[in-house]
């Protein structure tokens, strides 16, 4: 197991550990949310991406459109089609969960599939975990994930997902 690899593990475990409605409160500058039932449909038109490798020529706006449903105050599924950095079209299917609050941002992280980037597993469907932080007033929201770089294959970026409630 790499570095990496091992951060993410741990990263996860000790989320799990907080997320249990016994633990919500107050953590330091976190607070732990606790799990209520929401249903909240949002759409969103793709992404806007700040590449980490600027020489590139990357494709910095990744319309689309997709689809989140909040089905609680911490988890949420997420699936759509894009345009990606590569210039190929993706799709993706992905499980939110966001047990952390730091002023009004939820905090967590994403484990889902996406395909369509060439150089990993030829353009098929792969497994992702990222981290991301969401900010939500009324009817409009943002998320926010970090993409590592991993060699050649996959293109480090900040992506910026703006969103609107329609239910």
């Amino acid at each position: 197991m790499t570095l990496p690899n091992t951060i993410v593990s741990v990263l996860i475990f000790t989320l799990a550990l907080l997320s249990e409605s016994s633990l919500a409160g107050n953590w330091g500058p976190l607070d732990i949310i606790e799990s209520k039932p929401l249903h909240e449909l949002w759409l969103n038109p793709g992404f806007y991406s700040y590449h980490f490798e600027t020489d590139r020529n990357l494709d910095n706006n990744n319309f689309g459109l997709g689809a989140e449903y909040r089905y609680s105050t911490v988890n949420s599924v997420t699936a759509g089609r894009f345009h990606n950095s590569d210039k190929q079209i993706s799709s993706y299917a992905a499980w939110y969960w966001q047990p952390l609050q730091l002023n009004a941002f939820r905090l967590g992280g994403l484990i889902g599939i996406i395909d369509g980037y060439p150089k990993a597993f030829n353009g098929n469907w792969f497994p992702l975990i990222l981290p991301v932080a969401s900010y939500e007033y009324k009817n409009l929201g943002i998320n926010l994930t970090v993409v590592p770089t991993y060699k050649d294959v996959v293109h480090g970026s900040i992506s910026l997902q703006l969103k609107l409630r329609i239910y």
